[in-house]
């Protein structure tokens, strides 16, 4: 080693209380070559849980799966075999299945990992669910720009028709499935299941007034399931492993594994398949530890659209019952890292950003809220806010969280509403004038336009 080459960095193992977390069930097959191949895939026990499902009563298999504790993947954590077993029966209506595959929550990136390694367990989930909720066709509708994953899924559907797994008489169980996998626009609303549903029927992309619920008058007004890629990729595991197999890992309310995504500030980013209820501190270790130089200041456990929270929580256990009970939600499990580099006032800002962006315009409060929570905040990061800025923020997410007509709002508000609460003083080091101006020079409103404090407190009064 030369005198002008750096000294390697040194990097400690993961502790055995951190690995013992790791839990590969979903991403077992993640680092086999050619996995997304049907022959390698039957190789490594697939379409193993399919056979041994159509010898199950349909009913049986809700009940599996419920007594399994399988919980949501896609953020909510609604139980998944209670919803199955909502789908009314002998109703002489067709039955679908629709696979929210519309993976665009700033930093979630777990979805399309396991559709461009692993497309096959997807699709075998989507047989056993279909087979169960005795749906004759299924639809995996994918983001637009997932090119590839949509490539993918679509290549493992061909392979599968092609050896008996779809079409016609299923393995010769009577049983009949057809696949639809769609491309959406790149619209994030469409992450909303009734949304979702509007734009699979070909209409703009808003939600829909419940009740009623999908799963009486869903897709093309018909009993329909909406689940979560990684809900679904769950399913044959559980049909090989059965019920006590799945709840030995996680806890006894969020049983089974989980793939978190870390990423930001850390010196290994990645997906983590650890059993529910692993810290962010045993994440950490996993990923080896903060990047150089860098400490943990905030992070989001599940997306954007959960709470932050700080170096405080790092022992709190990331599962549905853990995160609710310090304010937030364990969402999609993309665990975003931020360090005293980070400003927190205009991650804030970017993230309603995109909020405002995105937002279908459909209802007052996601649509006025939104647009005037990126102005204040830009006015505040342009050294013209005012103290009662602050209050005015909150006050436009009281006046959007639970009054607008889907989860996008509550969402928009989670970044606003926690940063403020741990993080006041950055948003008074600006107003005050202690920090410089990060939007120097930049035009306090929305679009370019100007806009001074009288103004906008009009607006809003």
């Amino acid at each position: 080693m030369t005198a002008q080459e750096p000294a390697p960095r040194l990097e400690s193992a993961p502790r055995p209380e951190s690995l013992a977390r790791l839990t590969p069930v979903l991403t077992k097959r993640w680092l086999s070559p050619d996995a997304w191949r049907i022959d390698v895939y039957e190789q490594l026990d697939g379409y193993t849980a399919l056979r041994k499902a159509l010898t199950a009563d349909p009913d049986d298999l809700i009940a599996l799966v419920k007594a399994s504790g399988l919980r949501g993947r896609g953020g909510a954590g609604f139980p998944t075999g209670l919803k199955w077993q909502f789908i009314p029966q002998n109703d002489g209506k067709p039955h679908y299945l629709v696979v929210n595959a519309d993976e665009g929550e700033p930093g979630t990136c777990k979805d399309l990992p396991l559709m461009m390694a692993d497309p096959h367990s997807l699709i075998e989930g989507v047989i056993i669910a279909s087979y169960a909720i005795r749906a004759n066709r299924a639809f995996i509708y994918i983001r637009g720009e997932a090119v590839h994953a949509a490539r993918r899924l679509r290549n493992a559907v061909v392979e599968a028709r092609s050896l008996g797994y779809l079409g016609q008489d299923i393995l010769g169980s009577g049983f009949d499935l057809e696949i639809v996998v769609h491309s959406g626009a790149g619209a994030y609303i469409c992450g909303e299941e009734t949304a979702l549903l509007e734009s699979l029927e070909g209409k703009r992309g808003q939600p829909r007034l419940r009740p009623p619920f999908p799963a009486t008058h869903g897709l093309y007004n018909s009993p329909t399931v909406v689940n979560n890629v990684e809900t679904i990729a769950s399913v044959p595991y559980i049909v090989l492993g059965g019920a006590d197999w799945f709840r030995s890992m996680g806890t006894e309310k969020s049983p089974g594994t989980k793939i978190y995504s870390v990423s930001g500030r850390v010196d290994r980013p990645g997906q983590y398949e650890c059993s529910l209820g692993t810290t962010l501190g045993q994440l950490l270790d996993l990923a080896g530890g903060m990047a150089e130089g860098h400490q943990l200041r905030f992070w989001t456990p599940g997306g954007s659209s959960t709470p932050m929270l700080t170096a405080e929580h790092l022992d709190v256990p990331l599962d549905f019952e853990g995160m609710a009970s310090v304010g937030t939600m364990l969402g999609t499990t993309a665990v975003q890292v931020f360090s005293q580099a980070d400003d927190v006032v205009y991650a804030t800002y970017r993230w309603i950003e995109f909020y405002h962006h995105e937002s279908c315009g459909k209802c007052t409060p996601c649509r006025e809220g939104n647009y005037w929570m990126v102005r204040v905040l830009r006015r505040i990061l342009a050294g013209q806010g005012r103290h009662e800025d602050l209050d005015l923020l909150l006050d436009l997410c009281g006046n959007l969280l639970g009054r607008s007509f889907c989860a996008l709002g509550d969402g928009a508000t989670s970044p606003v509403m926690s940063s403020i609460k741990y993080f006041r003083q950055d948003y008074l080091d600006y107003i005050e004038g202690r920090r410089e101006p990060l939007l120097a020079g930049a035009a306090p409103g929305a679009a370019g336009e100007s806009t001074t404090g009288a103004e906008l407190a009009g607006k809003d009064s």
